[in-house]
């Protein structure tokens, strides 16, 4: 996947907001809560975000993915070399993060988003 397609794919989800974080993080929120962030201070192009607590399991203990830094309590892996994933595959984990963080906003919030 490129850094491009990672843009595209998260942006296209209900409700996405782009905004830059330490330093130059791409950080894509839903309602004010992130769901991934694309690093620029790693060359290859890192990726995190967060995904279910089995998912979380498979690809740490698989080696497919590491436990994201800070985040890892909160169920997020990253990927050093985002152009070594499959886009479909990438497109459907961030479709899964930002329902998983959808899901924890308030009912007022996903309405006024579109998302209930």
């Amino acid at each position: 996947m490129t850094p491009e397609g990672f843009d595209a794919a998260c942006r296209a989800l209900p409700g996405a907001t782009l905004t830059v974080q330490w330093g130059d993080d791409q950080v894509y929120k839903v309602g004010g809560k992130m769901f991934a962030v694309m690093g620029r201070s790693v060359p290859q192009g890192g990726v995190s975000f967060k995904v279910s607590e089995v998912a979380f399991e498979v690809l740490t203990e698989t080696g497919r993915a590491t436990p994201a830094p800070y985040l890892a309590r909160a169920k997020w892996v990253r990927f050093e070399d985002l152009a070594a994933l499959d886009a479909d595959e990438v497109a459907d984990w961030l479709k899964t993060a930002h329902g998983l963080v959808a899901g924890k906003l308030t009912r007022k919030l996903r309405a006024e988003l579109g998302l209930a």
